[in-house]
């Protein structure tokens, strides 16, 4: 019997391989809050048609494969909400995004502002809430859609993210934030917190934010799924805050004791504690920046040539696909795909 199952498991898995690149459309959403608009992506499970073309592709990152035109594949779907890290777009994940839509999820995506590469705002960006009505009218365009409105299973919807998406997803999720608690935890660590340095800066002054703001509740009842990959601002919380958590709950750890970001660590902050019926993950050999895209043969050049983060430096053994489709994995069977 296990060998007719792992054979089963052989053939399900190439047979996804083989399928068809996922549907992709991409708008713009007016986001009032920030009086401004931003840029968009839904991905989808693809029903035939449409021009395939290769998306997020640049001199650092490997793009992938999407359909632009696609029909919407028959039934209903579960709908995912992603949100990016500090200085990401929606293109970060889109490995993730196209693949989950492969596997039958429709996925939305927002580039949130003062939040990317383009327009680094840490002042502004630090303001947390804002990242989850990005979310909240992403969610509230798809259900007014109506190509995708009788299609969204709603009681699959999942909010995710990577890096500060991470605590996006857990805020949407019902986690409420603890000021008091993240600036104690920023100032106890901040020669070895990333980011510590700057959050507490004169500039950014995160300990000056009103905490009513920042403690608020910002959950949205429609979603009952969430997944957060090596989530930020998980130092300083306290039991009440994630008392409204949703019940059906992934997070994911990268890295090992001597490669994992402190910033990330939900164990040594003790939100993992808190979490007792949450499935967790830990995956290694990887680091917090193993959740970005393949990186091509000259991406780390380019990287340090420009003194940016170590985005393709992977720690020696690390197999960078490999993370990316457990990670998918986790996320599609917590969604039943």
């Amino acid at each position: 019997m296990k060998t007719i199952a792992t054979t089963l498991t052989l053939v399900l898995s190439a047979s996804a391989a083989l399928a068809e690149p996922a549907g992709l459309r991409l708008l713009d959403l007016d986001l009032p809050h920030h009086g401004e608009r931003a840029g968009a992506a839904i991905w989808y499970p693809n029903g035939g048609g449409g021009e395939t073309t290769l998306f997020a592709e640049n001199a650092v990152f490997h793009g992938v494969d999407a359909v632009t035109g696609a029909e919407l594949a028959e039934g209903t779907h579960p709908l995912i909400l992603f949100s990016h890290g500090m200085g990401g777009t929606h293109q970060a994940q889109a490995w993730l995004a196209e693949d989950l839509a492969r596997r039958g999820a429709i996925v939305v995506a927002v580039s949130h502002p003062n939040s990317t590469w383009r327009d680094f705002d840490m002042r502004k960006g630090v303001r947390h809430w804002t990242r989850v009505a990005d979310l909240n009218v992403a969610l509230d365009a798809v259900l007014g859609d109506a190509d995708f409105v009788e299609r969204v299973d709603r009681s699959r919807i999942m909010a995710a993210g990577f890096s500060y998406g991470g605590w996006t997803a857990l805020s949407m999720g019902g986690v409420t934030g603890n000021h008091a608690g993240i600036v104690a935890g920023c100032e106890a660590h901040v020669d070895t917190m990333s980011a510590c340095d700057m959050l507490l800066s004169e500039e950014v002054n995160m300990q000056g934010l009103d905490p009513a703001e920042w403690n608020g509740a910002y959950g949205d009842p429609r979603i009952t799924h969430v997944a957060a990959i090596d989530p930020g601002f998980v130092w300083g919380l306290a039991p009440s805050d994630v008392a409204g958590l949703a019940s059906e709950v992934l997070i994911v750890g990268l890295g090992d004791a001597g490669t994992r970001m402190l910033a990330t660590d939900f164990d040594r902050s003790g939100l993992a504690a808190m979490l007792p019926d949450a499935k967790i993950a830990r995956l290694a050999p990887a680091f917090h920046f193993t959740a970005m895209p393949i990186c091509k043969p000259e991406g780390e050049a380019i990287l340090v040539a420009e003194a940016d983060d170590p985005v393709c430096t992977d720690p020696a053994g690390t197999d960078r696909a490999a993370i990316h489709a457990e990670i998918a994995d986790l996320m599609a069977a917590e969604l039943d795909l």
